[in-house]
């Protein structure tokens, strides 16, 4: 059985049981407020890029591809030591990288700062150590791979923010790590979400996250 076939089954026996699915702010215990460090607007369009990681990555994409301000959210792999991993090998916990997804926008629209609460608010849950809902594993863990300083200083002041204000009823597990290198996924993986919106994983893990980012976020939301 391949292993998108072993998720599916994971996710329809989590069903059946009765568990609620895998949503982002499950374990809050207050609104997910705004970075108070963060950089500011830039004045003029542009690229910048960010790479997270928190569970699968359909779900994380999906989100991220219904954000103002985002140009391109690609699924891939980072954190690992092996060069252009696979699908399969990654599953398998055998790389060291998680399902992760690079997030190219604008700053002039969207600041990091914005993305990361967007991620911790609605993308998945920060507090669940090295799995999310259904998904078990080191390749579903909670990562923000920095690029630069500033990223770094932006996401360790924010989660410092987060857990000082007890907006989580546990301790937040998300890890902040350089980025050494971003592997795009296989093309089948890309837009999973949007492609196969009927698929019981996407029903009750993805789709909820994306409405809830149009419930809390509705000046951030995009249909496209």
């Amino acid at each position: 059985m391949s292993r998108v076939s072993v998720r599916m089954v994971a996710m329809i026996l989590t069903v059946l049981a009765g568990t609620v699915a895998c949503q982002a702010g499950g374990g809050t215990s207050a609104a997910v407020p705004g970075p108070a460090v963060d950089e500011a607007k830039a004045a003029a369009p542009g690229k910048q890029t960010a790479v997270v990681a928190g569970g699968c990555f359909w779900g994380i994409q999906a989100v991220f591809q219904h954000v103002k301000g985002v140009i391109t959210a690609t699924s891939g792999y980072s954190g690992g030591s092996v060069k252009n991993p696979d699908y399969e090998t990654v599953s398998g916990g055998r790389t060291g990288h998680a399902e992760s997804v690079e997030i190219v926008y604008d700053p002039s629209q969207i600041t990091y700062g914005e993305l990361l609460r967007v991620f911790f608010s609605v993308a998945h849950d920060p507090t669940e150590l090295n799995r999310q809902g259904p998904d078990e594993g080191t390749q579903y863990r909670s990562v923000i791979f920095y690029g630069s300083e500033e990223q770094k200083r932006i996401a360790e002041a924010y989660i410092g923010q987060l857990d000082q204000a007890k907006v989580y009823r546990r301790k937040i597990v998300t890890q902040v790590m350089a980025l050494q290198a971003f592997y795009p996924a296989e093309g089948y993986h890309q837009n999973y979400a949007a492609m196969h919106p009927d698929n019981p994983y996407i029903v009750y893990n993805d789709a909820p996250k994306v409405a809830n980012l149009r419930k809390e976020f509705p000046e951030m939301y995009t249909g496209k």
